[in-house]
């Protein structure tokens, strides 16, 4: 308690020399009458009856009152039962407050608030003063109040030291504070309330987060830290700071922010915010500087450090910009310091206020640039040039006017342009997003924006002007090339627009244009590499080349340099686009690149024109020289043609040498001298970032390599086996003539059968360009799992692992753990992989103490049962000093096999010696169960000749072992019988009982007969002894009490045993560990049975193996906070929401057969038998805390990072030399010494703090919402939590609001950080903000607006779907340590984390899922990191260097749409701006995924909508146009390189198919095999089947097999991998390829991407087929039935020629792809075939398909809804779009050109009419169908006789036509099936068309007429797909088969899956 408050003394008593008046009291009193009206009106039965105490709610409030009113109703709460009359009181002056605040009672809930506290007072305002103790109510005041003043003053010393007194404390604390206002406001009267402010400051709590800087705070720990008293020091250094006369402040400077805040105008809560956070990080600074005498020098250098970290981007930004740094310093050093002080306050302060401006760096190094200025000047009392005067701030001194002034007006720039965003609709080139607001202020036009800034200017203007041409002179940039100073040419800049209109600037360096060609622009180099390579493969390959060295062939290599033509063709079409698609960004464009980008054109003309032209002037006209020398070349030629070609390749030449020296290219790009900015510009658009990105010569070979091996193994299997096989082929193609087709052929000129090879290369050449994708999976494979096993990856996988290797442990724990005593260093190589550790070693004691927490911590978290944790945990006890005693899980059994040896054993003792001691684990426990049993018979027997005899056998055995005659005195055939009655004795022992004192002695008496008769050769020799003894000889008592009583027996003065035992804690803990020892048997070889706590634990002890840094001391290590954002998520479960099922099963019933150990081990801990019980006995709060710890709720994620605190203060207190061999248990220390406990939380809190920015929690708060209060409740139970939360007001002042914006008040957005305080929660800054903040992407805005709480020198994301674990925390410190090391050029400011997927317990799909995550978060990002260097940021366990990205950015973009993915545009941003960003696999995090199809497939959607966002993003196309050629690489195929590919697999498969459907229908397959009677047709069949899709799916499972089997065993790798077959997984992952290539190529071409909430739900429920229809029906049922109809008519027409095995073999794969499209959602759908659930289905859809939509009818309810929803992407596209769609719609008529001449109507005839016919066919059929409906409109409702006649004339027409074709013109039955196959597809496609031009056809006839159409469709599709799963449903054997593979990983933990799925959720 003691860091919660500091109580503050009031500054003024109220005077009592005259009874105060109330106005409300006296009826009478004219000026009150008002109030008392509009109050109480007439009131005269209160007053009877007694008073009656009840709280008033002061949770739920008005957010424009609760900040002002709240403190007071708790009050009033507090003091309800001790002082009415003062409760009554404050709730009355807050009544006033809320009524003076909003009089007309027009803010949200304020009405109902006043109403409900007005009918409070009025019923307590006469009962109340019954209650009163003194005659007035300022008396009662007086008197409540100095009760708990005085209850301060006595206690506030010990504050620190006892908690006993700490609530009571804080409560008057509270009381005092309001008291004073609401005394001081009854003294005053009325006019009290205008005043209010300023008595607030003096009576208001002080607030403070972690240091309290106020008076009062000093004695807190923390603030007694040497390191921060030397910070505030620095701080409140303010000796030379001007005067305050020219300031709104009088006095001196309390520091150096005060005067920031005066001078400027920042808020004063900000600057609060900002001292200690400057304060925490210097004293983080100074306390890991190396000891020096001089304190002056530590400073000086902590000082320095943060001035590098702080401003390195902003003097960046000077450097680039050619501006002169505004950080100017005096050469008095102490000056000099309070001068850094003071920069790097400013920039924190403008940092900190700056809100959605924090994510443009480079405006706030502009804003810092000029306020920098000015504080120079201020300081050294600068006259400006310009003016003559005294300079001072522009924006200075009224408060809130930075906010006002300077962050507003850009922020209301940023809020309009992305309100044109229209929600993620709009087109990206019609807004400015923050990237293109920032990078205006990469150029030096943003000078011309001026100082003050001129809102006039170009950059504030949202919409241009209509026509608004103005033309100057001279261009900025020429004026600015003129000499003259800084100021000059800010002022010229400035005036050159005084005299025009603004215009809108539009899109700055980049446009984000919605193409596929972006994918072309990024990564030109590699395709024009892959181009360039398929010619030359071709060109070989009709060459025959069989041999590289045939290349050189003088033929051979002038056709092969025919690729430079090519290649020039490529640059032209580069340049083309280039220019294309930065038109729209060509106002804010340098001249010098326009200009550039003109040269490039006309140069790639030139060439263009120039190699064509030169090739074919000297083609095979070479000169040839034969060499001097023999060579492999023999000879070389040369001709004009390759002159040419060496000029041309000058350029690449210059690249080429750069590549291999990166040092010289990273000068160049960052150099700015003249010559390197031209040389900068030719190459790439010069910009801010992306330069200087080159790795080390190491790095740069490493990738290199890599890449050269997949490229090569690429192209030598696409030449060996995809390209050459197909030249014969091909030549045999174009010899043979066809000249009859099967239908009217459009082209029968064209020669060489063009059309027959375009089918058969178009697919092969589809694979060439994926399949590198597959290489590039196989080589990370490869790669990845050395990586893992070359760093001890899984070398501990099993327990029988973890105990072989336990003895290594505490050493492995010493090394890297602890402190180090000596200089750390790092293991080299070889130390790394053979570490080992000797056995010899003693078990520390701070392992012991470690690993006994984190079993102890398994136990909380009922991991492990009370058992499992005696078994796991080590005794502290100091009792056997010398030798080891080891956790008994690791000596089951050992005893009794030693015991078993030794009975059986025949030969010396040294050999049974030998053979014990072999197994150390058996010797270490025979020793301890040795001198375990002479410890307790020690203390057990008392009498004196019993401790003779029980001596006198020890020595015997002793001196026995001694002399090895051990075996021949002793027989051990007794020992088992030994061993019983020892364990009998124990479990007396244990059980205390008195009344088995006589059981005791008669088994002290069978031990000792066994002993002294059965095994012991010489056992009279003990009474022989005993006689001898002198004791004997001298009383003669002696010997008759040998005879009588027997031995251990008590005579009636003196007890021989003392039984029960002493209650001493250490010897019945021995006692209990003994009577283990002895009977735990191989059972606990399996110990802990939990397979979480087995995962942790051997996780765990690999990690110690694994290469880390070492650690500092707690107080020297690196400080870090850890973010978490939330929405809307779960909390904690409701114990209603346990409970209620809505159709399936209750998530408490469903958690308790999951994990039913976990069940059974909380019922254990909490001391009942069942769940009924515990409901029974009020335990409802711990049932939804067990629950939830098992869900993804934010509960578990703060408990999981909470232990970091834990850890820090475990490792805090084992560094402590006093605590060194400490044996209690931590926290037991902690109690009995609270000055200890305080001065751990104090070092806790200074190097970490966890901020949970939940967004909504001010919202909640006032709406009452329960998670609000489950928040709180997380907030109490760990204090050191703190909340941040965007607080929405309305701001009214009188009598109404400011200004209405529409029907509502304007309304303030503040940032708050609050925390709790006791058992309320606590604001402690609450800082105003420009306007709502979630403006773009909601998670990153989210995270932005808290970022400012945050403190440390890193910051660690974390979602709140993730876990984290004590084990993991304690490594936490090693990982910082990253920060401080180089990663190849430079230090990491990224750590990447592996996560552990947690979800995957039940569920197939969940298992599938966390085992491709698992395989992606290792051992792909283990690839990523190193070699290939391109690890970018993937999710939130990673950790920033945080002030590196809070000067960069932020960790995440947030502009709207093109930032969907936000996590991994950080990543990029690091990247680009220079960062580092590494991969470390020795810490771990949880993580949570979905565990349903449908959650699993939007997750999918996400990521490939975020994925088809990054490809036309700016990032992407820096990174693909800035790496080197082989980075390049790694970055396209790690990120939207898999995407693409995945969509080029698909493409492959309908490419194939329609050739093949060319080929069948047209006649030319058949025609040349009949005709030409083709031999390689075989061969050709084959390399068409290799292309199979299934390529992608299969090897993108290698890295997962491979992780697997590093980290389970490839053994085990094995069976997973054939199981999860079993079960389905190459169906789900092929379904999951449809998903991505759907979602990542619609979003592509058409956007509309948009977060896409999963649910994150805990239960696997049944999802109706409407909903899977929905959410399936355009991805892949559509794409699946496309497929199917595309195999049958090739199946159909192709059987005449072809063998079925071929079909088989071609299409194999696309038949398994077309079911698993089709029939997947249904397989994966728990109970999907379950009868009943399939009658709700099927009544469901018929319900949902004939539901009429319209506005505000959601798409669940209405097939119309869904299917206007489903065409919004076209809706908002442009016309290049829709003619796109239309272009891909005329696919679908083919089918009908084709089908419509292999009728046998058609009596084949190629004449074109018949196609015609077939029109006039389905124009019949239309007009039929809208006859049917026009009939139905007509006659249905009044003539329904008639409208049956119509309709049975209809049907009787269509059966004559159909008869009388079919005699007449020969109209067969497969005419009729292949009509259909012919028409279905004509209306599916005119149904797409009509969509694409929908603005046009709307409001016409057409359009309702496509809608039928479309409906008719959906329902025909619908049944089809229904059909199949209603016939399956009929035979129970199919569910029970469904329930088996979907979760067959409960089957194998014998969870019960039955009664999860039958929904008995009355089953606890």
């Amino acid at each position: 308690m003691s860091n919660e408050i500091v109580p503050v003394e009031p500054i003024e008593e109220p005077r009592l020399d005259k009874r105060p008046v109330l106005y409300y009291e006296d009826e009478g009193e004219g000026s009150k009458g008002g109030m008392r009206s509009l109050t109480y009106g007439e009131s005269s039965s209160s007053g009877s009856g007694g008073y009656v105490p009840e709280v008033f709610n002061s949770e739920s409030l008005p957010s424009n009152l609760a900040s002002e009113i709240q403190r007071f109703l708790r009050v009033a709460n507090m003091l309800e039962w001790k002082a009415p009359r003062v409760a009554y009181l404050c709730r009355f002056h807050a009544f006033e407050i809320a009524h003076s605040l909003d009089r007309n009672s027009t803010g949200r809930k304020v009405r109902q608030f006043k109403t409900l506290l007005l009918q409070r007072l009025e019923r307590d305002e006469e009962t109340s003063k019954t209650t009163r103790q003194e005659p007035s109510d300022a008396r009662e005041l007086k008197r409540v109040y100095d009760e708990n003043r005085r209850y301060i003053n006595q206690h506030a010393e010990t504050f620190d030291l006892e908690n006993s007194h700490g609530v009571k404390l804080l409560d008057a604390s509270r009381i005092v504070s309001v008291l004073y206002e609401v005394l001081k406001t009854v003294i005053a009267g009325p006019q009290a309330l205008a005043d209010r402010d300023s008595i607030r400051v003096k009576s208001e709590l002080f607030a403070y987060n972690i240091l309290p800087l106020d008076h009062g705070g000093i004695q807190q720990a923390i603030m007694k830290f040497p390191e921060i008293k030397l910070a505030i020091g620095v701080i409140r250094n303010v000796r030379g700071l001007p005067p305050t006369e020219n300031l709104p402040k009088r006095g001196t400077f309390v520091d150096s922010f005060e005067f920031l805040q005066y001078a400027f105008g920042f808020q004063k809560e900000s600057v609060a915010n900002q001292r200690e956070h400057l304060i925490l990080l210097l004293a983080n600074v100074l306390s890991r500087q190396p000891k020096n005498p001089s304190t002056l020098k530590i400073i000086d250098a902590s000082i320095d450090e943060l001035m590098r970290k702080f401003f390195k981007n902003y003097t960046n930004w000077c450097k680039y910009l050619v501006r002169k740094s505004s950080i100017r310093l005096p050469c008095v050093k102490q000056d000099a310091q309070q001068y850094k002080i003071l920069y790097i306050g400013l920039y924190l302060l403008i940092w900190g206020e700056a809100a959605n401006l924090r994510l443009m760096p480079e405006c706030l190094c502009y804003i810092f640039h000029h306020m920098a200025y000015e504080l120079h000047g201020m300081l050294t009392g600068a006259v400006s040039m310009t003016t003559g005067e005294t300079v001072t701030p522009a924006y200075g001194g009224s408060h809130e006017s930075f906010l006002s002034n300077v962050v507003t007006p850009i922020y209301e720039v940023i809020q309009k342009e992305a309100q044109k965003n229209k929600h993620g609709t709009a087109d990206h080139t019609t807004w400015r997003n923050y990237d293109d607001l920032n990078e205006f202020f990469w150029s030096p036009d943003c000078f011309q924006i001026g100082w003050p800034m001129r809102l006039e200017h170009d950059f504030f203007c949202i919409e241009s002007p209509k026509k608004q041409k103005v033309k100057t002179s001279k261009s900025s940039r020429e004026k600015r090339k003129e000499k003259g100073t800084e100021e000059e040419s800010e002022l010229n800049d400035a005036s050159l627009e005084d005299n025009r209109e603004p215009k809108w600037l539009g899109k700055t360096n980049f446009v984000e244009i919605r193409s596929f060609w972006q994918v072309f622009r990024s990564f030109d180099r590699m395709w024009s590499f892959f181009i360039l390579s398929l010619q030359a493969m071709i060109i070989m390959a009709c060459h025959d080349v069989g041999s590289p060295l045939e290349v050189f062939d003088a033929a051979v290599l002038e056709d092969v340099m025919s690729i430079f033509i090519t290649s020039a063709v490529l640059k032209l079409i580069q340049a083309i686009l280039e220019i294309i698609f930065t038109w729209k960004a060509r106002n804010t464009m340098e001249l010098s690149q326009k200009r550039i980008q003109v040269l490039r054109l006309g140069s790639a003309v030139i060439w263009t024109i120039v190699l064509p032209v030169v090739y074919a002037h000297s083609r095979r006209k070479y000169t040839c020289y034969s060499t001097q020398y023999e060579s492999w070349l023999g000879e070389w030629c040369y001709s004009s043609y390759m002159v040419a070609v060496v000029i041309y390749l000058m350029t690449n030449a210059v690249d080429l040498v750069l590549f291999f020296v990166p040092a010289v290219s990273k000068y160049i790009e960052i150099s700015n001298w003249k010559i390197c900015k031209t040389l900068c510009r030719w190459a790439q658009p010069r910009l801010y970032v992306g330069r200087g990105m080159q790795e080390t010569q190491i790095s740069l070979f490493k990738y290199t390599f890599f890449w050269i091996l997949v490229l090569s193994t690429k192209l030598v299997f696409s030449y060996s086996f995809e390209i050459k096989p197909l030249i014969a082929p091909t030549r045999e193609i174009m010899k043979i003539g066809v000249q009859i087709y099967d239908w009217h052929e459009l082209f029968p000129k064209v020669r060489n059968n063009a059309g027959a090879i375009v089918a058969v290369w178009t697919p092969i050449i589809v694979v060439y360009f994926m399949d590198t994708q597959i290489w590039y999976s196989v080589y990370c494979t490869v790669c990845g799992g050395l990586y893992g096993i070359l760093h001890h990856l899984g070398e501990i996988r099993t327990l029988g692992m973890l105990r072989s290797r336990y003895h290594s442990l505490p050493s492995a724990f010493n090394r890297l753990i602890p402190p180090q005593s000596k200089k750390s260093r790092t293991k080299n190589f070889l130390e790394n992989i053979f570490c080992k550790a000797s056995k010899s070693e003693v078990l520390d004691q701070k392992f012991v103490l470690v690993w006994n927490q984190i079993i102890s911590n398994f136990r909380s978290e009922d991991l492990i049962s009370n058992r499992e944790m005696d078994l796991m945990t080590i005794p502290t006890s100091g009792l056997f000093p010398g030798f080891i005693r080891w956790p008994i899980f690791l000596l089951a059994n050992k005893f009794s096999t030693a015991v078993s040896i030794a009975r059986d054993f025949v030969g010396k003792d040294e050999k049974l010696f030998k053979r014990i001691r072999k197994d150390e684990y058996m010797y270490f426990s025979v020793k301890e169960c040795y001198e375990s049993v002479k410890y307790i018979l020690e203390i057990l027997i008392v009498g004196d000749l019993e401790k003779s005899i029980v001596s006198n056998i020890v020595n015997e055995i002793e001196r026995s072992i001694e002399e090895s005659s051990f075996l021949k005195e002793f027989k051990m055939s007794a020992l088992p019988a030994l061993q019983s009655k020892f364990i009998e004795l124990l479990e007396l022992l244990v059980e205390g009982n008195e009344n088995q004192s006589g059981k005791v002695v008669e088994i002290l008496q069978d031990i000792f007969e066994l002993l002294t008769n059965d095994m012991m050769e010489n056992g009279h020799r003990i009474m022989d002894l005993i006689e001898s003894s002198p004791e004997a000889g001298d009383d003669s008592s002696f010997f008759s009490r040998l005879i009588e009583p027997q031995l251990f027996e008590s005579v009636a003065s003196q007890t021989s045993i003392c039984f029960p035992l002493p209650d001493d804690g250490p010897l019945i803990e021995q006692i209990k560990r003994l009577h283990l020892l002895l009977t735990v048997k191989d059972k606990a070889m399996d110990i802990p049975a939990n397979l979480e706590a087995r995962r942790r634990i051997s996780f765990f002890a690999t990690s110690l193996f694994m290469d880390m840094p070492s650690a500092p001391e707690v107080g020297s290590m690196l400080s870090f906070s850890v973010m978490t954002p939330h929405y809307m998520e779960d909390v904690n479960f409701s114990l209603k929401e346990l409970q209620s099922s809505k159709g399936q099963v209750s998530i408490i019933f469903y958690m308790q057969k999951i994990f039913p150990d976990e069940w059974k081990n909380f019922l254990e801990r909490m001391g009942y038998q069942n769940f009924n019980e515990l409901i029974d006995d009020g335990k409802e709060e711990e049932i939804r805390r067990w629950a939830s710890f098992r869900g993804q709720t934010l509960s578990r994620t703060v408990r999981g990072i909470m232990y970091y605190r834990q850890a820090l203060k475990l490792q805090a207190l084992l560094e402590r030399p006093e605590y060194k061999d400490v044996l209690e248990d931590v926290n037991v220390v902690e109690r009995n010494n609270p000055k200890l406990s305080a001065e751990l939380d104090a070092l806790a809190d200074m190097k970490f703090t966890f901020v949970v920015s939940c967004q909504m929690f001010g919202s909640h708060k006032s709406s009452g919402d329960p998670r609000a209060e489950d928040i709180k409740e997380l907030m109490i139970r760990y204090p050191a939590l703190r909340v941040a939360y965007i607080e929405e007001k309305e701001e009214i002042v009188g009598d109404k609001p400011l200004k209405m914006v529409g029907d509502e008040p304007p309304k303030v957005y503040s940032s708050v950080l609050a925390k709790a305080v006791g058992t309320f929660d606590q604001v402690i800054y609450r800082i105003k903000l420009p306007g709502p903040p979630i403006i773009g992407e909601g998670k990153p805005e989210n995270q932005n607006h808290a970022i400012i709480f945050t403190r440390g020198d890193a910051l660690q994301t974390i979602d709140m779907n993730q876990d984290n674990y004590l084990e993991e925390a304690l490594k936490m410190r090693n990982l910082l340590q990253e920060f401080l090391q180089n990663h190849g050029r430079r230090p990491p400011t990224i750590l990447g984390l592996r996560e552990h997927i947690f979800t995957g317990s039940v569920s197939s799909l969940a298992w599938f899922m966390s085992y491709q995550e698992t395989s992606f978060v290792t051992i792909g990002q283990r690839l990523l990191a190193n070699p290939l260097r391109v690890r970018f940021h993937y999710g939130h366990p990673d950790v920033f260097d945080r002030l590196f990205h809070i000067t960069r950015g932020g960790i995440s973009k947030a502009s709207k749409t093109i930032n969907l993915s936000e996590d991994v545009f950080a990543g990029f941003n690091s990247t680009l701006r220079r960062g580092c960003i590494t991969y470390h696999e020795y810490l771990q995090v949880g993580k949570g995924r979905d565990v349903g199809l449908n959650q699993i497939s939007r997750f999918e959607a996400k990521v490939a909508n975020g994925n088809s966002e990054q490809t036309i993003s700016r990032d992407i196309h820096r990174l693909g146009r800035r790496f080197d050629f082989f980075r390049m690489l790694s970055c396209y195929f790690t990120t939207i390189g898999f995407y693409f590919s995945s969509l080029i697999s698909v493409l492959g498969i309908y490419v194939f198919l329609y050739g093949q459907l060319y080929l069948v229908l047209s006649g030319l397959q058949k025609a040349l095999l009949i005709e030409a009677r083709m031999h390689n047709i075989e061969s050709l069949e084959t390399a068409l089947a290799s292309q199979s899709f299934i390529q992608l799916g299969l090897l993108t499972g290698l890295p997962m097999v491979m992780e697997i089997g590093l980290e389970k065993g490839f053994l085990t790798a094995l069976k997973d991998f054939v199981l999860m077959q079993l079960q389905l997984a190459a169906v789900f992952f092929t379904f999951s390829l449809g998903t991505k290539t759907h979602h990542f190529g619609r979003t592509l071409m058409y956007g509309g991407a948009q977060y896409i909430p999963t649910g994150r739900k805990v239960v696997v429920f049944h999802a109706s087929f409407t909903e899977n229809y929905r959410l399936y029906s355009r991805s892949h049922f559509v794409k699946g039935f496309e497929l199917l109809l595309l195999l049958v008519v090739y199946d159909l027409f192709r059987r005449s020629y072809q063998s079925s095995m071929a079909y088989v073999l071609i299409t194999y794969s696309v038949w398994f792809m077309t079911i698993t499209w089709l029939f997947a959602p249904f397989l994966f759908n728990p109970s999907g075939f379950d009868w009943d659930k399939i009658v709700d289905d099927w009544k469901g859809w018929n319900k949902w398909i004939n539901e009429q939509g319209g506005i505000g009818i959601r798409q669940d309810k209405s097939w119309q809804s869904w299917w206007n929803d489903e065409q919004a992407h076209l809706r908002r596209s442009g016309y290049g779009a829709r003619l796109f769609e239309i272009l891909l719609s005329i696919r679908f008529f083919l089918y009908q050109y084709g089908l419509v001449y292999h009728l046998d109507i058609s009596q084949q005839s190629k004449n074109f009419l018949v196609y015609v016919l077939s029109w006039v066919v389905i124009l019949a059929v239309f007009l039929t169908v809208k006859a049917v409906n026009i009939g139905r409109q007509l006659f249905s409702a009044h003539y329904h006789l008639m409208f049956r006649f119509f309709k049975a004339f209809l049907f009787l027409s269509i059966f004559a036509i159909v008869i009388t074709l079919s005699v007449i013109c020969e109209l067969s039955s497969m005419d009729i099936l292949v009509c259909s196959l012919a028409f279905l597809p004509t209306g599916w496609g005119l149904i797409l068309v009509a969509q694409a031009v929908r603005p046009i056809i709307e409001n016409t006839g057409f359009w309702h007429f496509t809608e039928v159409l479309a409906q008719a469709y959906d329902f025909g599709m619908g049944t089809i797909l229904f059909s199949p799963i209603a016939v399956l449903a009929w035979l129970p054997i199919i569910s029970a088969f469904q329930t088996r593979f979907l979760f067959n990983q409960a089957f194998n933990r014998h969870l019960q899956i039955q009664p999860i799925l039958a929904g008995r959720k009355k089953q606890r």
